[in-house]
């Protein structure tokens, strides 16, 4: 890997947005000229941050991503304030936390008000061309009369998408294809039209629901990462799972059962983790293929490129398959920022600033010259490179879906250097010192060397949960029986 030029924030300032802005009224083909970028922004399911060779795996094939983040804006510490798709996608959209969404469950849609507040539709009243292609993930009615190109793969909205469907030719056909194949189209249909904004929400690397769950990966990438052996995670170790309290650590959460039919041996392991990535190097195809795309019609000029994981996933680290909890590999996620009239300067650039999903509408927003509504939570990610507002310290996250004993419902804070949780439904505490314990293998709670910690942390805590909590009253109509 090339060694990456470190840059200072005082050199980045004006850069960035000086090259989103202003750097589109000119183009190699000679094709009509905007003035407003277009925009393509890539959504995939549970890839979580280090599944990706440019964030340091060196297993994984993903050339593709690699080579847009590398002459972009890679962000090391990106995250979800709540990790689960129905809710962070919600919070992409919205450029809320689920407490002002209100997205709690699967069956919840955006309500008119909100959906007229999400980048979509305040880019549509700018002029953009927009196209929706995957798996909305939000409700069951979801705003299809919004875009101008709609595809969406969970036929109706009614769940998860299967990984094969059949096409009107009666073949089967893998939904990474079809997505593959929607892309195109829509840029066939619009690409040197007015600006566009182009949404994808990629089902892989999401495992298909069922007992077990299982990976269902396109036949063309079956010998990939045959020969190679997965390094199992260090907190597979059985006594990471046994340490958990005993609320925590039942047959009925389902990150424990999940994990068995995945990765309860070693060979599950294996043939899962490999099935996983798979599935990922099937998307970066893709994007590759949509690259060329984009050259073809002369707009690759004129075309920013933004990727991130709705959230992240276990594979097999603390005895778990899944997402939900506060963890790394739940929370922490991909996240890239492409522009092809960035200064040389800014290529390469690793960004250390905490970044979270509910930071990709107001930046969208800004790179369209357009500024955020005062709904908005996150914030526009360039304007904090450029030092024109505060970095983010910290930042609260909640999960509240179903609760114990299935989900035990948890809110927290998270630093760069630290991590306090809270499972609220038990007053359980967590502390970890993820500088010195990234793998978080020992729970600091209850150390009376980090007493102070703990209070600084609490304090902290509290303060935000006054701002972001969802009442009680409200998460427990998302609870159901199974």
């Amino acid at each position: 890997m090339k060694k990456i030029k470190l840059i200072s924030a005082i050199s980045l300032m004006g850069l960035i947005s000086t090259a989103i802005l202003f750097s589109f009224n000119k183009r190699n083909s000679g094709k009509q000229v905007f003035d407003k970028p277009n925009i393509i922004f890539l959504l995939t399911d549970d890839q979580r941050w280090d599944a990706m060779g440019i964030m340091g795996n060196p297993i994984i094939q993903t050339p593709n991503m690699n080579k847009l983040a590398s002459a972009g804006i890679l962000f090391q510490n990106a995250f979800v304030t709540t990790s689960i798709c129905c809710t962070s996608r919600a919070s992409i959209l919205t450029g809320q936390y689920e407490s002002k969404n209100h997205i709690h469950d699967f069956n919840t849609d955006l309500k008119p008000p909100a959906i007229a507040n999400t980048y979509p539709a305040l880019l549509k009243n700018a002029g953009y061309k927009l196209g929706f292609i995957g798996k909305f993930g939000i409700g069951t009615n979801p705003p299809s009369a919004l875009f101008d190109f709609w595809v969406n793969s969970e036929e109706g909205g009614k769940g998860q998408p299967d990984y094969i469907t059949i096409d009107k030719n009666g073949n089967k056909i893998h939904d990474t294809d079809t997505l593959g194949h929607a892309i195109q189209n829509f840029l066939d249909r619009f690409g040197n039209k007015q600006p566009f904004c182009l949404s994808v929400s990629f089902k892989a690397p999401h495992e298909q629901d069922g007992n077990p769950p299982t990976y269902i990966i396109q036949p063309k990438y079956k010998n990939f990462y045959k020969d190679v052996k997965i390094p199992e995670p260090v907190t597979s170790n059985p006594k990471y799972w046994d340490q958990f309290p005993d609320f925590f650590r039942t047959e009925s959460n389902f990150g424990r059962s999940r994990w068995k039919g995945l990765f309860g041996t070693p060979a599950l392991y294996q043939e899962n983790v490999k099935n996983y990535y798979r599935l990922i190097t099937g998307v970066d195809d893709v994007i590759g293929d949509m690259m060329k795309k984009l050259d073809s019609l002369g707009i690759a000029k004129n075309t920013i490129i933004i990727l991130m994981g709705d959230n992240g996933m276990f594979l097999g680290e603390h005895g778990m398959e899944g997402k939900w909890y506060g963890y790394e590999e739940s929370i922490r996620v991909p996240l890239f920022i492409y522009n092809p009239n960035f200064p040389d300067k800014i290529k390469q650039y690793k960004a250390s600033q905490i970044a979270l999903n509910i930071d990709i509408a107001p930046t969208i927003l800004a790179m369209a010259g357009l500024k955020a509504p005062n709904t908005m939570q996150g914030v526009d990610l360039i304007s904090m490179l450029e030092n024109k507002i505060p970095e983010r310290k910290d930042f609260f996250y909640q999960y509240y879906f179903l609760g114990s004993p299935w989900l035990p419902r948890e809110e927290g804070l998270v630093s760069k250097d630290f991590k306090y949780m809270n499972y609220i439904e038990h007053q359980y505490e967590e502390l970890f010192d993820t500088k010195h314990d990234p793998h978080e293998t020992r729970n600091l709670a209850n150390d009376p060397k980090y007493k102070m910690k703990l209070e600084e942390l609490r304090k902290r805590y509290k303060e935000l949960k006054v701002v972001y909590a969802v009442d009680p009253k409200e998460w427990m109509r998302s609870k159901k029986k199974f």
